[in-house]
């Protein structure tokens, strides 16, 4: 007799289908309760809104103002090191020159303390000096008052700048003393606001012509970075031969200001220096600071390491960003605690809802998975939300207040999932609390 085969072990049927059948249940479920109550969902993650915004918009103007304050850094040089004159503090006495009552105070940098510099540090590159004073500049009707600056060839290329039009100063101007001048943005704009100022001439204080060769291109106004570097414009210097400056305007220089007259003689107002590498910056420096304090014992000098400026700039930026992004954070915190609130009063309000759906088989982990996604719906509505509002706050900053802003891209993507996890996280303990409930307890609540 014929032995007939085996039957196949047929596994047991799966129970994926039913289980996706079960979610997507109770996914609809969540958000059918939701849409029940639009306005207490919308006042719950009102909070998320605010803190997911806030967070972006204060993130991106601190990081706006940060890399302004760098930018202004690295336009000084990371590989230069720049000593300026100071005038001490304690200089009460001036020298007197001609037995008369003109006072003239001497102070600062010297050509002789530039050749060392050249001529003693190995480590130094280029170097170029600069000598700077006010003055009033005129062109026919048109008068305002700017800074003269005195420098080499090399001054435009040591501290970044750039050319609009026409050239910088050559050494051909140096030898010649030629009476010939760079003119900033703003001198261009303001004292020839309708023709082309290259070959033209403009006054520079009482009596002195010089012809314009070039116009330097728009520069943002320096805030002042370091204890020895003071905010200027630059947009409103004009660049001079130092040669020619030395000729025309002397040594020394005299202020006439409501009856009282000063003098100053400075020989040099800056000297840039260049180095190799940023590894040399810093012992640079301190081979400067050693070799001028031998001849300058009243410390009638400053140094300032940009490349130093730049690492406590970027350091400032770092505590900037965490204390910010805490401040902000707090509102994520406080969402979520309004999202706990109130989806524990829910749990009050839909006991009998839950009482029913356990009764007709739903497992508690049914009802945990409902808690979660409503909170987790609420939570990642609100973070779109804030983050819409967050990327439209700053360039209206920007627009109105002239503050520059940044956005980086991560700071919308950190900021939404942190909202989600605070969503989710202090969803959790009401989700928990609505799966213990006792079916029959449930079902006898009112």
């Amino acid at each position: 007799m014929a032995r007939s085969p085996p039957t196949p072990h047929r596994p047991p049927p799966s129970r994926r289908v039913p289980d996706v059948h079960r979610l997507t249940n109770t996914i609809a479920l969540a958000l059918r309760n939701l849409t029940l109550h639009k306005l207490r969902v919308l006042l719950t993650i009102l909070g998320l809104i605010f803190g997911v915004s806030s967070v972006i918009a204060m993130l991106a103007i601190a990081e706006g103002a940060s890399a302004e304050a760098q930018r202004q850094i690295a336009d000084l040089g990371a590989t230069n090191v720049i000593v300026q004159s100071k005038k001490p503090a304690d200089d009460k006495n001036p020298s007197k020159q001609n037995n008369n009552d003109s006072f003239i105070f001497q102070y600062g940098l010297t050509y002789k303390d530039f050749d060392r510099i050249i001529e003693t540090i190995p480590t130094v590159v280029g170097a170029t000096p600069i000598r700077e004073f006010r003055q009033n500049l005129r062109h026919l009707d048109h008068e305002i008052e700017g800074r003269v600056v005195g420098v080499s060839p090399e001054y435009i290329k040591l501290t970044n700048q750039h050319l609009a039009q026409g050239r910088f100063i050559t050494d051909a101007d140096l030898f010649y003393l030629a009476n010939v001048v760079v003119i900033g943005d703003d001198v261009a704009t303001l004292l020839f606001p309708y023709g082309d100022p290259l070959d033209k001439s403009i006054r520079i204080g009482e009596n002195h012509f010089y012809r314009i060769i070039g116009v330097t291109k728009n520069r943002a106004p320096s805030a002042g970075t370091g204890s020895s570097l003071a905010a200027q414009d630059f947009n409103k210097d004009v660049y001079i031969p130092r040669t020619t400056d030395r000729a025309r305007f002397g040594e020394i220089l005299s202020t006439v200001k409501q009856g009282s007259y000063t003098a100053e003689k400075i020989e040099i107002s800056q000297v840039t220096v260049a180095v190799e590498s940023m590894e040399e910056v810093k012992r640079t420096a301190e081979a400067i600071e050693s070799m001028l304090n031998q001849f300058h014992p009243k410390k009638d000098f400053a140094i300032t390491v940009p490349l130093e400026l730049l690492e406590k700039a970027e350091a400032t930026k770092r505590i900037f960003n965490l204390v910010l992004g805490s401040i902000a954070s707090i509102s994520l915190l406080v969402g979520g605690i309004g999202i706990m609130n109130i989806m524990l009063a829910t749990v009050s309000e839909r006991t009998r809802e839950i009482g029913i759906r356990r009764a007709l088989g739903a497992k508690r982990r049914d009802i945990i998975q409902q808690f979660l996604i409503e909170t987790t719906v609420m939570s990642g509505s609100g973070g779109l939300i804030g983050v819409a509002l967050g990327l439209a706050v700053p360039p209206l900053v920007a627009r109105f207040s002239g503050i520059p802003v940044v956005v980086n891209f991560w700071s919308p993507v950190v900021a939404f999932l942190i909202a989600v996890g605070t969503g989710v996280v202090f969803g959790v303990y009401p989700a928990r609390r609505a799966a213990m409930l006792d079916p029959v307890e449930a079902l006898r609540s009112e």
